[in-house]
């Protein structure tokens, strides 16, 4: 697995959690998933990206 292709898992994970918590428990989880879309967005411009860094030291060892 890439490290690109982890961020994808991680990022479409938690978004479906966060939808499944704001439908459970409380509207208020949406805001991770706008903190996931924004952080995406923010990534494809920038080309910095936190959870690819995490992924790039985890899959190296």
């Amino acid at each position: 697995m890439t490290p690109e292709n982890g961020v994808r898992i991680v990022a479409g994970t938690l978004v479906l959690i966060s939808i499944a918590l704001s439908y459970l428990s409380s509207p208020y989880w949406l805001i991770l998933a706008g903190f996931v879309g924004l952080n995406l967005i923010q990534s494809a411009f920038t080309h910095f990206c936190p959870a690819e860094m995490i992924l790039r030291r985890v899959l190296a060892k």
